[in-house]
């Protein structure tokens, strides 16, 4: 194990991760529509500013600016042909603010879905997905990117494809898939049935999981599936925080920094290795989670009664897997 977070996994027992990215952009000015990369060159300090609240709120690692950073996302802005170009941007911003942090902080290249249906019912063959990644993860780690994080995935098709683009340029990666459908990722895959499928790959990654979906409870009870197959690979858990609402013409997600605090360290006492927060989590929530998790004594770990009982119920009665689950209903504990 040679690369920088494999070298953090063996010497902590977890690492904080960061926040949102679109949530803090939209606070700092950024449009609906517009293409969050176009910042890493149109507005670099306000990229910058992103990345440094997340190290001074305590994260261990941050994703850069690059979710949309692939061709099929960014044909939509008429730049499909600059991928690799603002892939690198994003990371060489982050490597700045790494390098300049007086501590060990992480970069992980955020590379997200295409956008594209791939499989039997999609238009996105293979090859063309993985030179589409390959593309995003070459600018990437040229950038400078310690790791690259490929996130919220739903389909397993497009989760192998971005693995064996890692793999083609020798690149350490982890990987998240959203669960949001009953315990599923919008095209089927349970948390078990995941697992499988990190194990199998022919390079899997060093770190795997669980980001957005519905809420922090949601994303707990995906994590309990992980770990009730045995897996022993480094576990991901960057719930979003609380449940969105629509208030005052903007989405506004729910999740105070006290429950945030209080599902880090439900995941750090399920084996979570890598925490952090996905939509909704601003610094103040990555201040009381780091918070928490320092001076909270680890516990055993959680039941779906203790998780509902914390972060509120679940979204629905099944986790995907075809048993009920048996806890009250979300709304006796949603925060404004």
């Amino acid at each position: 194990m040679t690369n920088a977070l494999s070298r953090a996994l063996e010497t902590r027992d977890w690492l904080l991760a960061d926040g949102a990215t679109g949530t803090n952009l939209f606070n700092m000015g950024l449009q609906s529509g517009d293409a969050p990369e176009f910042w890493n060159e149109n507005e670099p300090e306000k990229i910058r500013t992103l990345y440094r609240n997340a190290v001074e709120a305590g994260s261990d690692l941050f994703l850069t600016n690059s979710f949309g950073a692939n061709a099929s996302r960014l044909k939509l802005h008429d730049a499909g042909h600059r991928a690799y170009e603002l892939s690198k941007i994003a990371a060489e911003l982050g490597r700045e603010v790494a390098d300049a942090a007086g501590r060990e902080v992480i970069v992980a290249g955020s590379v997200g879905p295409t956008g594209e249906i791939m499989g039997a019912a999609g238009s996105l063959g293979h090859a063309d997905a993985v030179a589409m990644f390959e593309e995003t993860a070459k600018g990437l780690m040229d950038g400078g990117a310690d790791v690259l994080w490929v996130e919220t995935i739903s389909a397993p098709e497009e989760y192998k494809a971005a693995a064996e683009a890692f793999n083609n340029i020798g690149a350490p990666w982890c990987g998240t898939m959203s669960f949001d459908t009953a315990g599923r990722t919008m095209m089927g895959m349970t948390a078990p049935a995941m697992v499988e499928m990190v194990e199998g790959l022919p390079t899997p990654p060093i770190a795997f999981g669980a980001n957005c979906g519905v809420g922090a409870s949601d994303l707990m009870r995906t994590v309990l599936g992980f770990t009730a197959t045995g897996t022993k690979r480094p576990l991901i858990a960057k719930g979003n925080a609380g449940i969105p609402k629509y208030v005052d013409g903007h989405i506004h997600y729910d999740g105070t920094p006290e429950l945030m605090a209080e599902y880090a360290c439900l995941a750090r006492d399920s084996g979570v290795s890598i925490i952090g927060g996905c939509c909704g989590t601003l610094p103040e929530h990555l201040k009381a989670m780091r918070e928490a998790l320092e001076t909270r004594p680890r516990g055993a770990g959680p039941s779906l009664e203790e998780i509902s009982e914390k972060l509120g119920g679940f979204s629905s009665d099944s986790d995907g897997t075809g048993e009920p689950t048996k806890t009250r209903e979300r709304r006796g504990r949603r925060r404004s």
